[in-house]
């Protein structure tokens, strides 16, 4: 500790009864942690689990291959802290639940005991604020794109810590916003899977031409006519390759700011272009946006542009301009995103070693559609457009309550420049 460092905190927001309480006291975390080495298995046969990026949590790890026997992992007990060296800047950390207890993991993700004077939840907001792992990560072992935290360099750590009862009452009041926060998850989760199932009754399935749930004034249409979905594009380009940066006149959006058929405008970057370089990849609204390249899981994302506002995309991204007398935007969107049509999207991706690719001119001609007229299609586009419409509000919702947290926790959490 450096002479200008304090050995105790206070914080911004202090609940009633710890007001006159000393400060918080800097400790180490070797004070409050024990690492916990209890031999297991071998690769081979271990009980597996992981932590996830950014306060995930921890998971039992599904592996497709089979580890080597040679490997040596420890048996991990419920109620321990766990982190990922090589992760720690992504905010690799979580308490170990009740139902992986006895799983294994390896010493790049070692487990430590906590001692009775340190709350688990209180310790786990601790490590999981900015301020804690980026500015204890920039003294990682390796490169920039390889940083590990061992564990000597974690246990040296400092902590500012209250008494026990007041990291209790902290813990018990984020651990209600996070009870807030996950019940506003499952019911936006839930609209989620009532728009999938709606989605399923309201196209048809694989081989038919008509959807088994149809508004009244089309009971007696004909079925869908199939196509290519190439007969509707008019127009299809790239985006920009260009490097981009946090200032700059024109917005690009990235693969990144794809999701569940629209786009998330937030995390932008920007690029200036000479206006005629602009206009060869201007964003119109209504067209349709397929991430090209990325993972096997991830590639063949769809989303629709929708605003009228200055855009371009980054090279991942293929945007296709739809002919709207023919075919509806909206519609045409929400067809693609169909359980059914992202199945047949990702066979049309060719697999490298760690991304998978789509040709855009294998797209448009080999990508099989069924449509009605361009009436049912407005339709349908409308009756799930309300729906999304309620997704979108409480979407709101939950990033609302994320963001008071993150204000909360800048109060309640005392802040020093380096801790």
């Amino acid at each position: 500790m450096t002479a200008d460092t304090p050995s105790t905190l206070v914080p911004k927001l202090r609940f009633p009864e710890f007001q006159d309480a000393p400060g918080w006291q800097r400790r180490l975390m070797s004070r409050y942690l024990s690492e916990s080495r209890i031999k297991g298995s071998g690769g081979h046969e271990a009980k597996k689990l992981t932590v996830k990026l950014w306060g995930k949590g921890v998971f039992e790890k599904n592996d497709t291959v089979q580890g080597s026997e040679n490997t040596q992992y420890y048996r991990r007990r419920a109620g321990q802290f766990i982190y990922s060296k090589l992760d720690f800047l992504n905010q690799a950390f979580g308490i170990i639940p009740e139902h992986l207890d006895g799983f294994e993991s390896t010493v790049d993700l070692p487990c430590f005991d906590i001692s009775s004077e340190m709350n688990a939840k209180f310790l786990l907001e601790y490590v999981q604020r900015e301020q804690f792992y980026k500015t204890r990560g920039e003294i990682a072992d390796g490169g920039r794109k390889a940083k590990r935290i061992q564990v000597e360099t974690f246990l040296e750590c400092p902590i500012y810590a209250p008494s026990e009862r007041e990291q209790q009452k902290v813990a018990d009041c984020l651990g209600s916003l996070d009870n807030l926060i996950a019940a506003e998850g499952q019911k936006l989760e839930a609209l989620r899977q009532h728009k999938q199932g709606l989605m399923q009754q309201l196209f048809p399935q694989e081989g038919e031409t008509v959807p088994r749930l149809r508004f009244p004034e089309f009971h007696n249409e004909e079925g869908w006519k199939p196509h290519k979905f190439g007969d509707f594009v008019i127009k299809s380009f790239y985006g920009t390759s260009a490097s981009t940066s946090e200032t700059g006149r024109y917005p690009v959006l990235r693969m990144g700011n794809m999701s569940d058929g629209g786009l998330n405008f937030s995390n932008l970057v920007y690029i200036d272009l000479e206006p005629e370089e602009f206009e060869s990849f201007r964003l119109q609204k209504g067209d349709i946006l397929l991430n090209r390249t990325n993972s096997r899981d991830l590639v063949g994302k769809i989303s629709i542009f929708d605003r009228d506002t200055e855009c371009i995309t980054a090279s991942y991204i293929v945007s296709f301009r739809l002919d709207e007398k023919r075919i509806d935007p909206w519609f045409c969107n929400l067809m693609l995103n169909t359980q059914m049509l992202q199945s047949q999207i990702k066979l049309l991706a060719t697999p490298s070693i760690s991304q998978s690719n789509i040709n855009p001119t294998t797209f448009r001609s080999g990508l099989d559609i069924v449509i009605p007229k361009l009436a049912e299609q407005q339709r349908i586009a409308v009756c799930l457009s309300s729906l999304d419409n309620v997704l979108a509000a409480q979407l709101r919702n939950v990033e609302s309550l994320k963001a008071h947290k993150q204000g909360l926790l800048q109060l309640l959490f005392p802040t020093l420049e380096a801790e």
